[in-house]
């Protein structure tokens, strides 16, 4: 797993804009402009994941007031994640990992096996900051757990 002093795996993948846009991003570039939150979530749409991803849009602006962008990382395609960020009015990009590249190099993949479905993302939560490193890294073996949002806002704040 990557580790707090690590650096990120560098990648390319699709993102959902806030603005309906799809556009190829890397590392790099969600890191161009401050530290990244990296928030890896199981699938769009769900219980859970739904409440962790308006949580942090809710709380959007302590990240934000702190220079730090978000990003939340699921292996949904990014037509689905669009349509997950318009109904629930999420203003932070959605990055698709449909080939799962992410979920691999930060090896944060599980599966469901009870029900079928493998190499969905684990409950994760990464800071990256400008350099690529990692400052902050967070994973839930319980995909039914959420991250303590004042931690990442922390961590946020100090990369």
């Amino acid at each position: 797993m990557v580790s707090e002093g690590d650096d990120a795996p560098e990648f390319t993948a699709p993102m959902a804009t806030a603005d309906g846009d799809i556009e190829e991003v890397g590392l790099d570039d969600l890191v161009d402009d401050g530290p990244a939150v990296l928030a890896f979530f199981p699938g769009a749409f769900t219980s859970v994941c739904t409440h962790e991803m308006v949580t942090f849009r809710d709380r959007l602006d302590n990240l934000t007031e702190e220079g730090a962008s978000l990003y939340g990382v699921s292996v949904d395609s990014p037509f689905s994640l669009q349509e997950f960020a318009e109904q629930n009015d999420l203003e932070f990009p959605l990055v698709s990992d449909t080939n799962k590249e992410l979920i691999d190099a930060y090896d944060v993949s599980m599966d469901f096996a009870d029900l079928g479905f493998e190499g969905v993302a684990k409950r994760a939560v990464f800071v990256v900051d400008d350099s690529g490193t990692v400052t902050y890294a967070w994973v839930a073996d319980d995909p039914g757990v959420e991250p303590d949002y004042e931690d990442v806002e922390a961590a946020a704040a100090e990369a």
